[in-house]
């Protein structure tokens, strides 16, 4: 009867034991979010560049001489590179303004009258040679000069706005490249300031 007891009373003290000793930690451990904060939060990287410590510098003092470093740039240069790039048109803005343009083209003007001159006075001359009454050809000939004239304006008119309409879309794109072109040029003059900073303080940069 002894030896049954002894082996109840056994595990009932060992259970708690058992229940209490803590999980066995993984051999490798996943990055703290203040670590992924910091490897976010690098200056160098937000624009583009790599720092490489030479004298064994810590993670820690790194993203300090970045900061420093960043700060002194911008106040060199000039320049935030945090700052938004210019925005770009939208379609409805580009196609807006091409439009405007082509409503404002030059216009042709009096086709149908000068044409309707050219056709009476060539009407008249062939219902002179025709022995056929002058009146009635110039008349025939002025209605078909005002149609001719009128198709010929119509035509011109609407080769003005379209050339209208495609130089205003030549001009946009020539000011996205340069407003483009001008960011980037900043940026690239940013970078200098900041990579002498850097390789001042014992850092190879990328």
């Amino acid at each position: 009867m002894l030896r049954p007891l002894l082996v109840a009373a056994t595990l009932c003290f060992a259970t708690p034991l058992l229940a209490q000793s803590p999980p066995a930690s993984s051999p490798t451990s996943a990055p703290t979010p203040a670590q992924q904060s910091d490897a976010a939060s690098s200056p160098a990287k937000s624009i583009g560049m790599f720092a490489y410590p030479k004298n064994q510098q810590s993670a820690s003092q790194q993203l300090k001489d970045e900061n420093e470093c960043y700060a002194s740039a911008k106040q060199q240069s000039g320049i935030d590179p945090q700052a938004p790039p210019p925005a770009a048109k939208t379609e409805e803005q580009k196609k807006a303004e091409q439009k405007a343009a082509a409503d404002n083209a030059q216009q042709a003007k009096g086709g149908r009258v000068k044409g309707a001159a050219r056709g009476a006075a060539g009407g008249a001359a062939v219902g002179a040679i025709a022995d056929d009454e002058a009146g009635k050809g110039a008349a025939a000939g002025a209605a078909a000069g005002t149609m001719v004239g009128g198709a010929k304006q119509r035509r011109a008119n609407k080769a003005s706005k379209q050339q209208a309409a495609q130089a205003t879309a030549q001009q946009q794109q020539q000011q996205e490249a340069q407003a483009k072109a001008a960011y980037q040029q900043g940026i690239d003059t940013f970078k200098r300031p900041f990579s002498a900073c850097m390789d001042a303080r014992g850092y190879s940069i990328k």
